[in-house]
Formats: C-alpha cells, sequence, structure tokens
C-alpha cells in the first residue's frame, strides 16, 4: 500500500478530483456530470479582505463549502490553500477527508493521506476516523481495519465502533460482532453506540442468543437505561421475535422517546397484534409524545383492515390537523390502510391528489386489482410507463396480478417477457393466468421449460386452475404433489381429504384425518367477523352462541327457500375446500353466510355489509352471496385472504376467480 509514502505537495497542474488548477480559476474536467469553467469560491469578500489568512480562515470556508454541500469547492479550496503557502492542521485534513469520501475521488483522498503523514497528523483520532470511513467506503472495510491496527489509537472505542458500522452497511453482521469482540478482548471501553451497533448486528443475524449476551454487557456497564441502547434492545429483540423480551425492556424504560414507542408499536403490528399496537399508540398520545411520521406510518398496517378502519380514518385525520409532514411512506402506508379496509375510492383520491414514488404506484395497482378492478389496474400501468419512474420486481408482480384478475392473457406475457431474472413470484402468477383462461397445457409446458415443478407456490396456482376448470385426476395428483413438497403443512392434507369426499371415497378420508393426527398437525378453523356499532361479531362454522343466533337462522332460511322459489338457488355441483368443518355441514351454517345475515337484520336498508373471513371463502357461499346480494339490494363486500369480493346485482367483482 502506497497511502503513506510521502508524496510531493500538489503542482498547479496537478488534476484533482476531476479539477485541474490553476492559480485563480479553475475548469472542471470531471467526467462525472456537465464539464464547465467555474470561478473559485475564494471571491468571497470578507475573506480575500483578509491580509495573511492562516489556518483558520481556511478551515472556515472549507466548513461553510462542506455545510452547502459544495464538495468539489472543498478540494479547490485545500488545493489552493496548499499553493498559497498555508500548511494544514488537525481540523483541516477530516473535512478534506470527508470531502473526497462524498466525491468518490480515493486517488486524492489518498494523498491528502499522504499529507496527514508529512505533516505530523496521521495520529490524531479525527484524522483517523475519517480515513478509516472513506477507505471504507471507497477500498474496503479491511483497509479500514488495516489502519486501525497500526494507529496509535488502537483502544480508542470510537473506531472501533466505526469499524463495526462500516461491515454493517456492508451487509456483515458477522463480521461486525467479532469486532465487538476483539474490543471486549483487548478490554477497550465501551460506550452505548458500540453497544447499539452491536446490537444492530444481532438483529441482523437474528441471534438472540448473541443479543441477550450483549444486554447483559449493557447491564454490566450501567447502559441497559440509555435511551439509544434501549431503543436498539427493542429493535434487536423484535428482529429476533421475542416480542416478550422487547416488552419487558420497555416498560423498564422511565422515559421513553418517540423512537421506543413507534419500535415496540412495529413490533405488534409485525406479530400481528394489531390491537395491542394500536392500544400502545393511543397511550403515546395520552403520555404527551407527539407521534411523528415514522410512528403514524408504523402505526396504519394495524388499521388496515376491515376493523380497524375508523381507527384508520382518525389518524389521518390526525395528520391533517397536526399538519405532519407527509411522506412517500406515510402517504403509503395511509393508501394500503384504505385498501385493505375496503375502501378503495379513498385510497385511489389520495393517490390521484399527490407526488408519487414506485411505492405509490405498486399499492394503488395491487389494490385495485385486490378490489377485482385488474382493468383499471392494467390502465394505471400503462399511464406509469409514461412517467420516468423505474418499475421493480414488486411493481411487475403487482400488474401480473392485475391481469390474473381481469383476463388479460396477451399483455400478462407481455409484462412478463420485460422483467430481469423473473422470481418464483412472477412465474406463479403468470401459471395463474395461464389456468385461469384454460391454457392448462401452456402453463404446463411453461413450468416445465424454467424447472419450477418443484415449487409450491407455482404448484398452487395450477391447481387452483384445474379446480376452475374441474380435471379432478389432475387436480388429485397435485395435491399430492403439495403434500410431498410440504409434508407439514395440514392445509394440504385436507385438500387431499376434500377431494376424497368430493369423489366419494370416504375411507380415504378418514385415512387423511388419521395420518393428520399422527403427525400432531393442527388444522385451522374457520370464522369470520363484522363490525356493528363499533362492536366486533365473531361466528365459527355452526355457530349457535351469538345472542342473535335464533332470528339469524331464521332470516337465513327464509332467503334460501326465497330463492328456490324464485329458481336462483346458487349451484353447489362442486367445490374442493382445505376447511374441513365447512365440508361436513350445510352451507346455510357457514360462519361467512351467519354474519352476513347478522349484517342484513342490524343495519339500515341499502346499507352496504362488510364482512371478513380468515379463509377462504368456499365456492358454496361465493354462489350464495351472490344470490343473497340480488335478493336483499345491497352491496356485500367479503374479504378473505386472496382478495375482497364485491357482491353486487348478484354479481361478484371477482369474476369468479380467486
Amino acid at each position: 500500500m502506497d497511502v503513506l509514502s510521502l508524496r510531493p505537495l500538489f503542482k498547479p497542474t496537478d488534476p484533482i478530483c476531476g479539477v485541474q488548477f490553476k492559480h485563480n480559476s479553475c475548469v472542471d474536467v470531471s467526467t462525472k456530470g456537465t464539464a464547465r469553467p467555474q470561478q473559485l469560491t475564494l471571491t468571497h469578500q470578507p475573506f480575500d479582505e483578509i491580509p495573511e489568512r492562516d489556518s483558520y480562515a481556511w478551515n472556515a470556508l472549507m466548513r461553510a463549502h462542506l455545510k452547502s454541500g459544495e464538495l468539489h469547492s472543498v478540494c479547490s479550496t485545500y488545493c489552493q490553500m496548499i499553493l498559497g503557502g498555508a500548511s494544514p492542521d488537525k481540523h483541516t485534513l477530516p473535512r478534506v477527508i470527508d470531502a473526497s469520501q462524498m466525491t468518490g475521488g480515493v486517488s486524492f483522498g489518498k494523498q491528502v493521506h499522504g499529507h496527514a503523514v508529512k505533516f505530523g497528523f496521521s495520529g490524531d483520532e479525527y484524522v483517523i476516523t475519517s480515513l478509516m470511513q472513506m477507505y471504507g467506503r471507497l477500498e474496503s472495510v479491511d483497509t479500514a481495519r488495516w489502519l486501525l491496527m497500526k494507529s496509535v489509537y488502537f483502544e480508542n472505542s470510537v473506531h472501533w465502533t466505526v469499524l463495526a458500522k462500516m461491515y454493517i452497511l456492508e451487509n456483515k453482521p458477522r463480521k461486525a460482532m467479532e469486532v465487538f469482540k476483539k474490543m471486549m478482548e483487548l478490554g477497550v471501553k465501551v460506550d452505548s453506540v458500540a453497544l447499539a451497533t452491536a446490537l444492530a448486528a444481532c438483529g441482523m443475524l437474528r441471534s438472540l442468543h448473541e443479543g441477550k449476551k450483549v444486554h447483559k454487557m449493557a447491564q454490566k456497564c450501567n447502559l441497559n437505561s440509555d435511551v439509544l441502547v434501549s431503543n436498539s434492545l427493542l429493535k434487536m429483540y423484535m428482529e429476533c421475535g421475542s416480542l416478550k423480551d422487547a416488552r419487558a425492556v420497555f416498560d423498564a424504560v422511565a422515559d421513553k422517546d418517540v423512537i421506543s414507542w413507534t419500535e415496540i408499536i412495529r413490533g405488534y403490528v409485525k406479530n400481528g397484534e394489531f390491537n395491542e399496537a394500536l392500544k400502545l399508540f393511543r397511550q403515546m398520545n395520552f403520555c404527551g409524545l407527539k407521534p411523528d411520521s415514522v410512528s403514524v406510518a408504523a402505526v396504519l398496517p394495524a388499521c388496515a383492515r376491515t376493523t380497524a378502519h375508523k381507527q384508520g380514518k382518525e389518524i389521518h385525520g390526525y395528520l391533517i390537523r397536526s399538519m405532519i409532514d407527509m411522506s412517500f411512506t406515510v402517504l403509503n402506508a395511509i393508501m394500503d390502510m384504505y385498501i385493505k379496509s375496503g375502501y378503495i375510492d379513498y385510497a385511489f383520491t389520495i393517490f390521484e391528489g399527490t407526488q408519487k414514488d414506485v411505492v405509490s404506484w405498486t399499492v394503488m395497482i395491487s389494490g385495485l386489482s385486490l378490489h377485482g378492478q385488474g382493468d383499471r389496474a392494467v390502465s394505471l400501468f400503462r399511464e406509469l410507463e409514461k412517467t420516468e419512474i423505474q418499475t421493480d420486481h414488486v411493481l411487475y408482480a403487482a400488474v401480473l396480478h392485475a391481469c390474473f384478475t381481469s383476463g388479460m392473457v396477451n399483455e400478462g406475457k407481455q409484462y412478463f417477457t420485460r422483467i430481469e431474472s423473473p422470481r418464483v413470484t412472477h412465474c406463479a402468477l403468470i401459471v395463474a393466468l395461464l389456468t385461469r383462461s384454460g391454457l392448462l397445457d401452456e402453463a404446463k409446458l411453461f413450468i416445465k421449460e424454467r424447472n419450477h415443478e418443484r415449487y409450491p407456490e407455482v404448484i398452487r396456482a395450477l391447481l387452483a386452475g384445474c379446480t376452475i376448470h374441474r380435471h379432478a385426476q389432475e387436480e388429485k395428483r397435485l395435491v399430492e404433489t403439495l403434500c410431498e413438497l410440504e409434508p407439514l403443512n395440514p392445509d394440504n392434507y385436507m385438500l387431499l381429504s376434500n377431494w376424497y369426499a368430493c369423489n366419494f371415497k370416504d375411507e380415504m378420508v378418514e385415512q387423511v384425518r388419521e395420518t393428520i393426527r399422527d403427525m400432531g398437525l393442527r388444522t385451522k378453523r374457520a370464522h369470520s367477523w363484522i363490525v356493528l356499532r363499533n362492536k366486533v361479531h365473531v361466528f365459527e362454522t355452526g355457530d349457535i352462541y351469538h345472542p342473535k343466533s335464533e332470528i339469524i337462522y331464521h332470516v337465513l332460511e327464509e332467503l334460501w327457500d326465497r330463492t328456490e322459489r324464485e329458481c336462483l338457488a346458487p349451484n353447489f355441483s362442486y367445490t374442493l375446500h382445505d376447511v374441513d368443518e365447512e365440508r361436513q355441514c350445510v352451507p346455510i351454517k357457514h360462519s361467512e353466510l351467519l354474519a352476513i345475515t347478522l349484517g342484513i337484520i342490524s343495519t339500515q336498508e341499502g346499507a352496504t355489509i362488510r364482512v371478513t373471513k380468515n379463509q377462504r371463502v368456499c365456492r358454496n357461499c361465493h354462489e350464495a352471496a351472490k344470490v343473497i346480494s340480488n335478493m336483499v339490494g345491497r352491496e356485500i363486500i367479503l374479504k378473505d385472504p386472496k382478495c375482497f369480493h364485491h357482491f353486487k346485482d348478484g354479481i361478484c367483482s371477482c369474476g369468479e376467480f380467486w
């Protein structure tokens, strides 16, 4: 390495950082950006009026350039300083090194390193820190480590922490932990920043064991109550999946800041405990802490449910009243909240009235598709193509799903060819699109050509098409393949059991159930819920425990009789479902129909009924909901894990494909 060689000082004609310097002016000859003559920033009148400019004056000018982001001006000012005969000091060099780092000028930075050696500042801790950051960013972290090992500040915790942070930035958390452990071995005194850095590495590694070791170290150093350390502990425990430990840390912190509340709220949202997240958000406000855009973005996913849309609207209103900065992250979270709580028109109004990034377009396109408006989503994608926003693999997945929901086979194929290195998700969507349109042979050929026969996501897409078009034998083969690929997924065995049931093979049904019991697998139970007057009403299959059960079944039976009299009875000739208890009882007892009926008898005539189900709605209930919506003159919005079904006038928005 030649960085420590004593190079001669710059000459007037030396090209430094893309700038060739003369005494009074310079011309930018960098290939990055537009070449144009520049007037040196030494024309500042106060500076020009100083008769004898010492290092303090030069440093002040460079500090001003650095603060305003004029990085090349920092480098040119330094060169002019040297040419003028002034000597740099320990405050000069870190600024120049930082500027060279941010401009990517490693060659210039190495020359400044040589100056640090020549002028006797190579051992200054601020100079070493700047050099480590420059080499770590522009060459490698190993070079920065070499520099630290050669320095006299070998036991300085700041330098070790800088090194660990650089490994984290390079996505090498294991290396960062090695640095932290080396600090411990050498007896380097750790501070809160060092502990926070180590905890970040533990979180990236998802290592609860290592994280608890660092936690003990924080307790030993009496730093566990430090705000930075406690917030880092919160984040680490949540990333390692230990919400219990995270809550213990949170409860022990006396002076919680907005970051503390935001992290714990995000943890509960991530773990699906939405009610607790909303409860904490309200407590945060009660404690007098004003939520910022980050904390609002963290809690909004908890409102992205039909049961919590009211809270979502309240938070949106709070944002507007408080005039909190509406960043892309917040706006996108608000749109996603409205979409997933069933208010697609609200989301589209926000989308039309704001600036958009690639996430905004993705959220809106996938949202429209989720609500069965695939053709509208594809039209929106065509509008996007006229902008300068770059598409990514997530956006392409959204538009492929829109093509699926709208049956646009040619468009889907066209968009698929544009994807660089398509992922399994993209391939599964193409298979779903082809099978929906009855192109099963083409879908099978596509799977074979891409060697995707062993991907469950792709197999499920093919299975859905076989179910739609009633290819029973192929359906059985695919379900058996899923059982082989995912032997611990009980849903696959339920599909197999129900296939046997649909084909009148009762002895095989019992055999599959016995297999499930022997393997200790637990099948999901279906339930549906509806919100009425701020109260959530939950129903299971065949539920008789609701206070209004008697009138619910009475009204539902009347509706059923009416459908038969008017020849509108749904067709139940074929179904394949993964919920066992629903197959065993008549559709009139299914949870979604019970919730819909409660909505009919508990709301005003003409009001929209909104129901959510935790499992995919069965085809029997899907048919029944269409008929009921036509009979009662209501729009029924039924959300299942696949999509929103908007039933109106006897038609469903999903187009019978979900």
